[in-house]
């Protein structure tokens, strides 16, 4: 039996019709006079984000990373949700390539405090710290099981840090999920932000890139560091097509992720409520918390990986479950069963251990 693979949307194979768009891609060299679907795809996400400009990038981990770099300088101070992304996955970047610094802003499911906010904005430049020079945001929040910032509080942090002389930059690898769930157009978020990138190679299933959208002048600024960081491709209009078939065909059919990501934080709930509380589910990655199992993730990863489950293990008691278009209802009930499975063995095995 062909294992259920929930560990994350960027399992996704490209469809036929992108598989076909690929093939009869018309190319160029996009590190020298451009290609033409790359092109294509890169004025396609300027329009569906309302911006002026769109850069294709291999990753949404490079796309955040040239975002930084051309909006910042050398000794910059970045703030960001304390739970972000940038933070968890990709700070080497930050750090190391970037010479930036960072500043995490308490919050809750992603979105940051706003007094917080203004209190680290306006410290300023001093004997003492840095002048922030740019406020990050994340929808959905990867860490908040897939959580979606109110457009309201978007439109005051982009208030807020302008005010302050600072621009915006939002990690939206999930973005048309975040548009999705709140029934607007993904132009109705990113106008909150001065820039924003989106991955194609995750719920939209293409297999490869990430658009960095913004200014015309900032995009040309990031072209340069896109080079310098060795993200410049040639013949990539051979991925873009499918990138432009993603967006032409894939970004409605979320709904049904996110649905089944509803039923299967549902059916975990209902096995035990300390797993998750499924009315936080509003897109599609269910965060199950396991430690009144008392079995590390770990473990309960292979355990689940034995019964036919992929899921991912983050930290010492976290697993996380991503829905796709690979996954229908059969695939979920099955995935709440082995769960079910492995919640009793383990509560057996507990009983065990305290009769011994």
């Amino acid at each position: 039996m062909a294992l259920i693979d929930l560990r994350s949307d960027t399992v996704t194979h490209p469809t036929e019709a992108m598989l076909e768009a690929m093939r009869n891609a018309e190319l160029g060299d996009d590190g020298r006079e451009g290609d033409p679907t790359v092109r294509r795809l890169e004025a396609l996400a300027a329009e569906r984000t309302g911006k002026q400009a769109a850069l294709y990038l291999p990753s949404g981990t490079q796309a955040n990373l040239i975002a930084l770099l051309s909006h910042t300088g050398r000794g910059s101070e970045v703030l960001l949700h304390e739970g972000a992304h940038i933070i968890s996955y990709e700070n080497y970047g930050l750090s190391l390539l970037g010479s930036l610094f960072y500043r995490p802003i308490p919050g809750r499911r992603g979105a940051m405090d706003v007094a917080a906010l203004e209190n680290a904005l306006g410290s300023g430049l001093s004997a003492k710290g840095l002048a922030p020079s740019l406020v990050c945001m994340e929808t959905t929040h990867n860490n908040a099981s897939g959580a979606v910032l109110p457009l309201e509080h978007m439109a005051a942090v982009y208030k807020l840090a302008r005010r302050h002389g600072a621009n915006v930059h939002t990690d939206g690898a999930r973005l048309f999920n975040a548009a999705v769930a709140l029934g607007a157009p993904a132009e109705r978020i990113a106008q909150h932000t001065d820039t924003i990138c989106f991955c194609v190679s995750k719920g939209l299933s293409a297999p490869v890139g990430s658009l960095l959208c913004g200014p015309a002048e900032l995009i040309a600024r990031a072209r340069h560091f896109r080079r310098m960081t060795g993200g410049s491709m040639r013949q990539s209009g051979l991925l873009a097509a499918a990138g432009i078939v993603a967006l032409q065909t894939m970004v409605e059919r979320l709904a049904e992720d996110h649905r089944s990501a509803r039923q299967l934080a549902a059916g975990l709930q209902r096995i035990d409520a300390s797993l998750v509380d499924a009315g936080e589910i509003e897109t599609n990655i269910v965060r199950v918390e396991v430690s009144a199992s008392r079995v590390p993730a770990a473990q309960w990863s292979a355990d689940l990986k034995a019964l036919g489950v992929w899921a991912g293990d983050y930290g010492a008691s976290q697993l996380r479950f991503v829905t796709h278009r690979h996954i229908g209802a059969q695939q979920v009930e099955a995935a709440i069963a082995a769960v079910g499975t492995l919640w009793q063995r383990y509560a057996a095995s507990a009983v065990t251990r305290s009769a011994a």
